[in-house]
């Protein structure tokens, strides 16, 4: 891989994957819950605060470790082979449902503004994900200009929802009135509550996303941590401002039940059929996202590749940058998800492994502070170890308010580590037989 992207691709790929259509859903996920307009703000500042905090002391860890390959990168810095190996596995097959699911619900968005198509939906799913796929086989720089200019239109999608709802307040005098709603009141409960905190942390997560490409980075892995850095702000501030237009617009019971928060809103200030321009938004996060996660994905089976745990037809790549060995095979393996549908499973199957990656990465730093305390740091984790201590705490109670309230994720991911034990110890006996295998 060749070091091609500048700075700004970092806060763009941090960008892309942190906004998504969680924030287009989830306000209405939490109204159920938490339906008053200062605790609803508080959540979201809070939330991001902890996940910046997080990144101000994973930023350490991204920095130090100068390769492309996201989380399978750093926790194989951290950890080692084996940890690496599963993590990164983990990682790529997840990217793969990830991408299946949103290229189908983009199919379906398209078809709830053309319904005459809903026939060939899951052929418009394959069509466009391929086409992603080719563009990225045209080189690095063409996927990277793709989404510095799908990053920079999200935003101003943000900026425009919340000038929109902004105004509909001032429009309408106040809130908008809807009449009597019948919404829970009181204190939810410990469970409840806690799911509204997972889903909105959830809504800010995709705050490592420049890793995947720290080894492709022309100014180096401090200009990875910085660039996250200020995309993180940048996401928090956009959320933040939206959040309160909408709080200010309509009354949050009024969401309950919207599968989409944001159009309903727009709907009650100014009118049916106003949401519309949610669908036609999301419909654009969703393309943005085929193409950040393909060159996501493809960086994680390369490097996986590169150091013998996966294929060496992985480790291919083009004249122009794009690791095109890798970007096939995650080809493949989305295009056959979107086929025989499986992807929810999937992603529903691999929660686990993701919480505990966020609490490991936090530890790395506590790790590799001790087992390398000469190696050079071109960031350092900020206010360290207090805040390591705090943001270690935090991830390990959603870690275990995860496992505890989707226990079915927690047995599978248990069995699927059991199984990747003698596949890590066969790839590493084929390797030492035949290092280019």
């Amino acid at each position: 891989l060749q070091r091609l992207l500048g700075k700004g691709f970092s806060i763009a790929a941090c960008v892309g994957l942190v906004i998504g259509l969680g924030i287009m859903r989830t306000p209405g996920e939490i109204a159920t819950t938490v339906n008053d307009p200062v605790p609803y703000m508080a959540l979201w500042i809070v939330c991001g605060l902890f996940v910046l905090l997080s990144l101000l002391v994973v930023a350490e860890l991204i920095a130090m470790t100068p390769r492309s390959g996201g989380i399978y990168a750093l926790v194989a810095h951290a950890y080692g082979p084996y940890p690496g190996f599963l993590i990164g596995w983990t990682d790529w097959v997840a990217a793969c449902a990830s991408m299946a699911l949103k290229v189908v619900v983009m199919m379906e968005y398209v078809t709830l503004l053309a319904p005459d198509l809903l026939p060939y939906r899951t052929a418009m799913a394959v069509v466009v994900s391929t086409g992603f796929g080719l563009l990225q086989l045209r080189g690095v720089k063409v996927g990277a200009g793709i989404q510095q200019f799908a990053s920079t239109g999200m935003g101003l999608i943000m900026i425009a929802l919340a000038v929109a709802l902004f105004a509909g307040f001032f429009i309408n005098g106040g809130t908008a009135d809807v009449g009597d709603l019948d919404v829970p009141r009181g204190s939810p409960g410990w469970a409840a509550f806690g799911l509204v905190v997972a889903a909105v942390v959830f809504t800010y997560d995709g705050w490592y996303a420049a890793s995947y490409f720290s080894g492709e980075v022309k100014a180096g892995g401090r200009a990875v941590a910085v660039g996250s850095l200020q995309a993180a702000v940048i996401v928090m501030a956009l959320y933040v401002a939206l959040n309160l237009a909408l709080v200010l617009s309509v009354p949050l019971g009024a969401l309950v039940g919207h599968d989409l928060a944001l159009a309903g809103a727009l709907d009650i200030v100014y009118g049916a059929g106003a949401g519309t321009f949610v669908i036609f938004a999301a419909i654009f996060i969703l393309a943005s996202h085929q193409n950040l996660q393909y060159m996501v994905a493809s960086r994680v089976i390369y490097s996986l590749s590169e150091d013998g745990l996966g294929t060496r037809r992985a480790t291919s790549v083009n004249e122009k940058g794009t690791p095109a060995g890798a970007t096939i095979l995650t080809w493949l393996l989305t295009v056959f998800l979107v086929i025989v549908g499986q992807f929810e499973l999937l992603l529903s199957l691999v929660t686990i492994f993701f919480m505990a990656m966020y609490v490991g990465l936090v530890i790395g730093v506590f790790k590799l502070r001790r087992q390398e305390p000469d190696a050079e740091r071109p960031f350092r984790a900020w206010g360290f170890p207090v805040t390591g201590v705090i943001c270690s705490l935090g991830w390990t109670a959603v870690a275990i308010f995860v496992a505890v309230t989707n226990p079915e994720s927690a047995v599978y991911g248990a069995i699927l580590t059991a199984i990747s034990v003698p596949v890590f110890l066969a790839l590493r006996r084929r390797r030492s037989v035949s290092p280019a295998s």
